[in-house]
């Protein structure tokens, strides 16, 4: 088991929240490692006995929500469900997650390019995995003449998953909108890009 601080919280978990409070705050450039452990309340060497680097905290909170949401999809997927149900599910999950750790993917989407080469690349292998497996239950209603077929699968995936990206950018939490409705009107909006036209 993970070290704790005194009010019992996994100290990486407590390192990670401060460090997005801060790198939300602030931006990741102007927020320093100093910064971070001092609002933990713990040592640098507390700290780089988890992450080596600003980097590595950084990457794991994007990753971690990336995780999350790619758990969950696969938990939607194994649904004995018709594939619509499933696609419906999965996209209006995606926005729902997204806006709960909209702290997260902001700062991420923000601050990606400061990573390193290699940083970025095993980002967006994650990322681009999860989108093809996203992507594949869009396939799945393609080949079940379900989903229209001359809609790319990668298209319909890339203009949605831009919408998602762009939450960070309009949402607010007291808004007309709760999360749950805007997922289902983006989920709405997917699954009729992609319903078959009508017969002329």
């Amino acid at each position: 088991m993970g070290r704790r601080t005194l009010d019992g919280e996994a100290l990486p978990q407590r390192l990670l929240a401060v460090a997005t409070r801060l790198f939300a705050e602030k931006g990741f450039e102007k927020t320093s490692v100093q910064e971070i452990v001092e609002a933990a309340g713990v040592t640098k060497g507390a700290m780089y006995h988890y992450f080596a680097a600003k980097d590595d905290l950084l990457q794991e909170i994007y990753q971690r929500l990336l995780r999350m949401q790619r758990d969950r999809l696969e938990s939607i997927m194994a649904e004995a469900q018709p594939v619509t149900w499933r696609l419906h599910t999965a996209a209006a999950d995606v926005v729902v997650t997204a806006i709960a750790n909209l702290d997260d993917a902001t700062i991420f989407l923000r601050s990606m390019h400061l990573l390193s080469a290699d940083r970025q690349r095993a980002v967006r292998a994650a990322r681009r995995a999860y989108h093809e497996r996203f992507r594949s239950l869009v396939e799945e209603g393609q080949r079940a003449g379900t989903f229209r077929a001359d809609v790319p699968a990668d298209l319909a995936v890339d203009y949605f998953f831009g919408a998602v990206h762009h939450l960070g950018a309009w949402f607010r939490s007291d808004g007309r909108l709760t999360a749950e409705q805007v997922g289902v009107h983006f989920a709405d909006l997917l699954l009729a890009s992609l319903c078959p036209k009508p017969a002329d």
